[in-house]
């Protein structure tokens, strides 16, 4: 087993395919290919499931892959350290909801990484992706919510995929409004006095279940619904016309202006936002960084922080 077979592992695992891995590492596909056979065949066991539709890790290959992370990071700082070489690329991927406060975290550790290369990847997206994306390595962490309703659906699909979530921080209920709506002079809101007023929520796609919502009460009826796809439309469509969305109350005027705030809803309900890995997986410390700026980002709201 050789450093060189770990790098050509992580490496078609950052890529998702051997042909994309082989490009970016400018050697062959069978090449490569070759590489990775004689090393499952050195350590005895399947790192890939092949099929017509691409390569998946098996649960070997997860558990392998954290070990080969290590190996690597810590090959890297010793050559750092005793041959002064450049340190390696920095890599760091994360899939989440539609959270603004997620973005100035990712904002912040971009900021704060001290690296001359770096590849990092935000996606922000559906509910079951962000939990295929962690699922399949294809993301590091996950950052989504729970609440009394989604809860048991959502810890039975990460626990059949090897997943754990872990809180961050505890939030009352807000609507998201436009400074110019009515609604966004009083104290508080109930479902009531939101009836007249088109209710904005991201599109789940395929899978546009009830416990995949990104918003709560997303059972309860509404005479006017608009699906979106992403932050700066459903932002729009507040100002537009007169649109709301509920979310965690954690608005932030660096990313969204100051012309969207965040009005408490009267229910009897809570928001638990948290982020998800894979349990065989040890963070890699550009992962923890991020985690660590998501905290401090989070602590300057009224919440509830959790751990």
């Amino acid at each position: 087993m050789t450093l060189q077979q770990l790098k050509y592992f992580i490496e078609i695992v950052n890529c998702g395919s051997i042909n994309k891995a082989a490009e970016s590492l400018y050697i062959s596909q069978p090449s490569l290919s070759n590489a990775v056979k004689d090393l499952e065949a050195e350590i005895g066991v399947e790192l890939f499931n092949r099929t017509p539709k691409g390569i998946t890790l098996t649960m070997d290959g997860v558990e392998f892959l954290g070990y080969a992370r290590q190996v690597v990071e810590q090959a890297s700082l010793l050559e750092q350290r005793y041959l002064s070489k450049k340190p390696t690329r920095r890599l760091c991927s994360i899939s989440t909801q539609h959270y603004a406060f997620a973005v100035n975290a990712f904002v912040n550790m971009v900021k704060k990484t001290n690296a001359d290369e770096y590849e990092f990847t935000l996606r922000e997206t559906r509910t079951h992706e962000i939990i295929e994306d962690v699922k399949t390595l294809r993301s590091e962490l996950g950052i989504l919510y729970m609440n009394p309703f989604n809860r048991r659906v959502l810890e039975k699909l990460l626990r059949e995929n090897g997943l754990t979530f872990h809180p961050l921080f505890t939030a009352k209920p807000h609507i998201f409004v436009s400074t110019l709506n009515p609604l966004a002079k009083q104290e508080y809101v109930t479902p009531e006095d939101l009836e007249e007023y088109p209710c904005l929520s991201f599109d789940q796609g395929e899978n546009n279940s009830f416990y995949f919502s990104e918003e709560i009460l997303s059972t309860a009826y509404s005479k006017k619904t608009i699906r979106v796809s992403d932050r700066a439309t459903i932002f729009n469509l507040m100002i537009g016309l007169n649109g709301y969305t509920i979310s965690t109350g954690i608005v932030s005027a660096d990313l969204n202006g100051d012309n969207i705030i965040a009005v408490p809803l009267r229910i009897e309900d809570t928001i638990v936002v948290g982020w998800i890995a894979h349990n065989s997986i040890q963070l890699t410390k550009q992962a923890m960084m991020y985690l660590e700026e998501l905290k401090q980002v989070v602590s300057e709201y009224d919440v509830l922080m959790d751990g």
